[in-house]
């Protein structure tokens, strides 16, 4: 990973590093706290990873689960190379291919209109009792706030006329 990634980034690509070569879960390195201080917060965090411009995989969370965004960069890079169930695991030899990408999310607001939703600024999470379906913001190919929609409420299992409350939030996103 180049040095000139952002500090989150080459934590994420370290944690799929260790985790595949030795089966290793890392401790954040000091280092990454005096250098994006941000990582001592608590937020949800997506890891994105893709290789030869084809996603690869991509695991988040939209809530903190750990006790910093450094723990969750680790453990949501782990869970992107080997637990997407969309992908077979990375293998080794893929690791110095990947593109990573971590996003850091904003607050989640409930909104009740898709006009109040932009696909390049806005993820959105769509949820319907126990299913939900998240759709990260600024993606390929998602041009409408009915196609972000529509696809969150695919990946949640849900028909088009299914009931839903509809969330959106803002990334922060490092590359």
């Amino acid at each position: 990973m180049p040095e000139g990634r952002h500090p989150l980034v080459r934590l994420a690509a370290e944690a799929i590093t260790a985790y595949l070569e030795e089966y290793r879960i890392i401790v954040p390195p000091d280092t990454v706290y005096s250098e994006a201080p941000e990582a001592q917060q608590q937020a949800g965090v997506f890891v994105c990873l893709k290789r030869e411009g084809l996603l690869r995989g991509c695991i988040g969370t939209t809530d903190p689960m750990y006790r910093t965004i450094a723990h969750e960069v680790i453990f949501n890079a782990i869970g992107a190379a080997t637990r997407d169930y969309r992908f077979p695991p990375v293998q080794r030899f893929e690791v110095a291919d990947l593109i990573i990408w971590v996003d850091i999310l904003g607050l989640a607001e409930r909104t009740s209109d898709v006009s109040d939703l932009d696909p390049k600024r806005f993820g959105v999470i769509v949820q319907s009792g126990d299913r939900r379906g998240v759709l990260l913001p600024d993606l390929e190919g998602v041009s409408s706030a009915e196609e972000q929609v529509a696809i969150a409420r695919q990946k949640a299992g849900l028909y088009p006329d299914d009931p839903v409350e509809i969330f959106r939030f803002e990334v922060t996103r490092y590359k």
